[in-house]
């Protein structure tokens, strides 16, 4: 026998044995898929003891549960919101966009009794930037930026990721801009006359 075709049957016999050894495991699999597991949190106490079965869930009609304490899509409870700025300060992909017109009087309140001095024509979150580390909702002196359960909301185009929770059109916030310089003027003016 000469060394090439030895060589040959060498590279044979050495291809065989994890193609033996990926059949045995397929095998195994396969006898095992008669049981299915149940798509369970990994949080539930006997998780690891369904070692094996079919792990494959029906997506759309099943879904594995989420954790409690996950971080998923961020959501802004728009009337409680003070315009403090400080979760876009916090932000370390700057991701939130605040743009806010200040009021000449409190505009309202919120649930837990902070006065609303802000209006906020701009109050953007791009979730294709966001990195979910939940620093925003930490800091909302309100608890008005929240992370909700929803993890599915993925699009084709990128702008469908920006959040808008502006309250103000454009109009609308010309219209508060020209009030607080008219306010603004006539303070001034007020001024002037008692100096």
């Amino acid at each position: 026998m000469d060394a090439s075709l030895k060589s040959y049957l060498g590279n044979w016999v050495r291809a065989l044995k994890p193609l033996l050894y990926g059949l045995r495991l397929t095998f195994r699999h396969l006898k095992h898929a008669r049981k299915r597991k149940r798509p369970d949190n990994a949080q539930a106490p006997d998780y690891f003891s369904h070692a094996h079965g079919l792990v494959t869930i029906q997506y759309p009609q099943e879904k594995t549960p989420t954790p409690d304490v996950g971080r998923y899509k961020l959501f802004l409870q728009t009337d409680d919101c003070i315009g403090c700025d400080q979760c876009a300060r916090i932000c370390p992909v700057d991701c939130i966009t605040i743009e806010k017109v200040k009021s000449p009087t409190i505009i309202g309140t919120t649930s837990d009794g902070t006065k609303i001095r802000f209006y906020l024509p701009v109050f953007d979150i791009d979730l294709a930037k966001c990195c979910f580390c939940g620093l925003c909702t930490v800091v909302c002196p309100t608890e008005c930026l929240t992370m909700t359960d929803e993890y599915e909301y993925g699009s084709y185009d990128r702008l469908n990721f920006i959040d808008r929770w502006g309250n103000l059109t454009p109009d609308e916030r010309r219209q508060k801009e020209e009030e607080l310089a008219a306010f603004e003027a006539e303070k001034k003016k007020a001024l002037k006359k008692t100096e």
